[in-house]
């Protein structure tokens, strides 16, 4: 696995301590023995496909899934031995929205807080808090049904909050969400986290989330293969991706490896080749090859990439059967 060098942040109380965790559906391995500190105020992010396990990892941490082997504590509590004391300590926020459509902004607030024995002058205290932070305070008595999909994930986000948690956790929290709505969403945690101290954890497809993260964990096939930082990770790839499209990418990859004495990876029907300069390699390898190749693209590495790297498959690229159980 790769992980982050050790720094002076690492001494940090956990705010979530898990080990030997894993689970099954079946005969299916959800997560395998996977090991994890999450530090009090950062945001962590668990990045992976369909079906590698993140979704399953997400529902032992919010207390809504028993782990059947391994140990996972949050804020030094057992969630197996203590999960209603760590309810009250955690926002969460789910991928399918959670709002009664059908109620006003104000009147969702107030049946949350309801759960958590909040009302009167707290309630109004914090309501108005979470509305005046999230830029709501306009629509707080627009029924929830009238307002756009990153209107309506901000109220998502405020119910998640209004009880004061200290460990917020996202489940894809920016699924229908524009690309400018989806900015606001992540400027929004990072004010949070600098502001608060609140942790936060989420699960994510978006590599542009995930790079505002301060750690991220690649899951894949119910493992946790990779922690780092989202720069140690693409460093650990070293000089540039080059990516070649061509007719026959098998006869094209032996001449490849005999030519230039590189190993190029066959994924999902294209070469991949890790290497530094990998401009002069495009312009090499396409003189030397011209009429087998398509097309040919280099570029610095990304968070895709260092999944490729890591487990030879492309992020998006789901397998068959490995559909995560609702």
């Amino acid at each position: 696995m790769i992980a982050p060098t050790p720094s002076a942040e690492d001494a940090a109380p956990a705010a979530v301590v898990i080990r030997g965790l894993s689970h099954r559906y079946g005969d299916r391995r959800a997560l395998v023995n996977v090991e994890l500190d999450i530090r009090r105020g950062e945001i962590f992010g668990i990045l992976g496909p369909n079906g590698g396990g993140k979704t399953t990892l997400f529902k032992v941490l919010a207390t809504l899934t028993p782990a059947q082997e391994g140990r996972v504590e949050i804020f030094g509590e057992d969630v197996a031995r203590a999960p209603l004391a760590i309810r009250r300590r955690l926002g969460v926020v789910f991928q399918h929205p959670g709002l009664d459509p059908k109620l006003t902004v104000e009147e969702n607030l107030r049946c949350h807080a309801a759960l958590y024995g909040l009302g009167g002058a707290t309630f109004r205290v914090r309501s108005a808090t979470m509305l005046e932070r999230l830029g709501l305070v306009e629509r707080a008595r627009d029924l929830v049904e009238t307002l756009s999909g990153g209107l309506a994930r901000r109220v998502e986000l405020a119910k998640g909050l209004l009880h004061g948690p200290e460990l917020l956790l996202l489940d894809e929290p920016s699924t229908g969400l524009d690309p400018g709505a989806r900015r606001d969403f992540i400027e929004y945690l990072v004010h949070l986290r600098a502001t608060e101290g609140v942790t936060v954890v989420l699960t994510t497809h978006g590599m542009e989330e995930a790079e505002r993260c301060d750690r991220v964990g690649f899951v894949h096939r119910g493992a946790l293969v990779a922690v780092g930082t989202p720069d140690a990770l693409k460093a650990e790839i070293g000089g540039d991706v080059v990516v070649v499209h061509a007719g026959d990418p098998e006869r094209l990859r032996a001449r490849i490896r005999q030519r230039f004495g590189c190993e190029p990876r066959l994924v999902d029907g294209a070469l991949r080749v890790e290497l530094p300069r990998g401009h002069e390699f495009v312009r090499e390898v396409v003189d030397a090859f011209p009429g087998e190749i398509r097309s040919a693209t280099f570029g610095k590495p990304t968070l895709e990439d260092v999944f490729v790297h890591l487990t030879g498959h492309r992020f998006w690229a789901q397998e068959p059967g490995r559909e995560e159980s609702a």
